[in-house]
């Protein structure tokens, strides 16, 4: 018997794609015509060029060769967590063993997934049940399940208040929940679909990169109030986000043109716009190197050097299909970048180094 849940697997561009044909069918002829007058008349992409990484190492995953989403690591403990989303299981693998060492099953079309070492906890967004789910780290025992707004996708950790901030994609919300009890603190409405959610520690503010309105925003924590708020002229559908608290930058990357801009985080300015892969999607910050890696649905993947305030494009080539995950690990300055099929034809995750 078919399922009546919606599918929630597909990549964001073509989900995007689909919702669109099913409101303007008609206009399909007319809307190929203008797409094709704009690729010819907008400026080229940029020229591929190798990456500054090796390859250090390949390794099988369990599982379907189904969609990864987002990735994060617990770096001192070596452990990856992975959302395998078409599985619906997130995978538990220790960096430093090169082994899987569990996976975590019954968490629906898991499309986010956070560790906060603190905490010895891992939260994952099940999108298909509209839940955020508080994982054991160290048993992968499922501690509480919370309530989200619709489409739960991305994911962010104030230390301060001891929250997890659930973006909420289509949704065009943000669901607040206690990262200890697992209880809903609030939501806040954005206006529009919303991409990803990130914690700037010295300024104790939230950032929201709000997709449906090509606007970044910045949120109060204790009064849920948005305070500021940024139009982001030249970029179509800001989706990926990251922080450097330290050069007080945000970086945002817009998967509807393929660029990522440079907001300066003091003057709440768009500093610098540079290419990336076609449908960028995850941002990753190595805040030890100064390197900022941008994996993108394309499985091209961008490395970006940050010198002063500004960002240099050091490598842009492309790695595997559907390498659009990539995690850093600040310590090793290794990269890794789940992918549905490796060189033996099952999921593997690769493993790069800085060269």
């Amino acid at each position: 018997m078919a399922s009546l849940e919606p599918d929630r697997t597909t990549p964001r561009s073509s989900r995007r794609g689909r919702r669109w044909l099913l409101v303007v069918g008609a206009l399909v002829v007319a809307v190929a015509v203008a797409v094709a007058v704009l690729d010819l008349t907008s400026s080229p992409a940029a020229p591929m060029s190798p990456l500054p990484l090796r390859p250090a190492g390949e390794t099988a995953l369990p599982g379907d060769s189904s969609r990864f989403d987002y990735a994060s690591l617990d770096a001192d403990r070596g452990l990856l967590f992975i959302a395998h989303l078409g599985a619906s299981e997130v995978i538990e693998f220790d960096t430093n063993a090169h082994r899987v060492v569990r996976t975590i099953p019954n968490l629906s079309q898991v499309h986010g997934v956070l560790v906060v070492p603190t905490q010895h906890r891992v939260y994952a967004t099940a999108t298909g049940a509209n839940q955020m789910v508080t994982l054991n780290e160290d048993t992968g025992e499922v501690l509480a399940r919370a309530p989200t707004g619709e489409y739960p996708d991305g994911l962010a950790y104030d230390p301060r208040r001891d929250t997890i901030w659930t973006t909420n994609e289509t949704g065009g919300s943000e669901t607040i929940i206690n990262a200890t009890s697992g209880q809903v603190r609030g939501t806040i409405a954005l206006g529009g679909e919303v991409g990803n959610v990130a914690y700037d520690y010295d300024s104790d503010r939230m950032l929201v990169a709000v997709q449906g309105m090509n606007d970044l925003v910045a949120i109060t924590p204790d009064t849920l109030k948005v305070t500021r708020q940024l139009s982001l002229p030249g970029c179509e559908h800001d989706h990926g986000l990251a922080v450097d608290p330290d050069a007080q930058l945000a970086f945002v990357a817009c998967d509807g043109n393929a660029v990522l801009l440079t907001v300066d985080m003091r003057t709440w300015q768009v500093l610098g716009t540079s290419p990336v892969g076609k449908d960028p999607d995850v941002v990753a910050y190595d805040r030890n190197a100064h390197r900022l890696y941008v994996a993108a649905e394309s499985g091209t993947l961008a490395v970006l050097d940050l010198a002063g305030r500004q960002l240099t494009l050091v490598g842009l080539d492309h790695v595997a299909d559907g390498a659009h995950i990539v995690a850093v690990d600040p310590n090793t300055h290794h990269s890794y970048y789940p992918i549905p099929v490796g060189s033996d034809g099952r999921p593997a995750l690769l493993e790069r180094v800085p060269v």
